[in-house]
């Protein structure tokens, strides 16, 4: 009898094997040899996410890297090497500062092995908020002066 390569995900050391191992063939130069493993690590890795997530499907992306970043134990220092960008950069995003741009959302939906369009949610950056409240200031000025 045939020894199975993967198995369910029964603990978080397994999860990031996992997660590391589908990244690398993803990455390779030519993902589609890896087609069956890589269709059956997504869906080990997405019953795993499902039983022990401690995301919202409400989170907006920001939320939703903060989240991953503590479940990871990872630093802004480590999202910056990830993405290849500045660490200042990085804390502009988690800051509502600077929105994430496609090539930020590829990367970290490669890395937590999830959906870009999980990253990809509109969500209001720190100058948005302020002109909205700002706004909604002087119209309660000018309703009740």
């Amino acid at each position: 009898m045939e020894t199975l390569r993967y198995k369910v995900i029964r603990n978080l050391e397994q999860y990031n094997n996992y997660c590391n191992e589908l990244i690398q063939m993803l990455e390779s130069e030519n993902p589609d040899r890896y087609e069956e493993e890589i269709d059956l690590l997504t869906v080990l890795i997405d019953h795993y996410d499902a039983e022990h997530s401690t995301i919202r499907s409400d989170a907006d992306p920001v939320e939703l890297l903060k989240i991953l970043m503590k479940d990871h134990k990872m630093k802004a220092k480590d999202i910056a090497e990830l993405l290849n960008v500045s660490k200042g950069y990085v804390s502009e995003i988690l800051n509502y500062k600077k929105g994430m741009s496609k090539e930020v959302i590829r990367k970290l939906a490669t890395r937590f092995a999830m959906r870009q369009e999980a990253f990809n949610k509109p969500y209001r950056l720190e100058g948005e908020r302020m002109m909205e409240e700002e706004a909604d200031a002087l119209m309660h000025e000018t309703v009740n002066p």
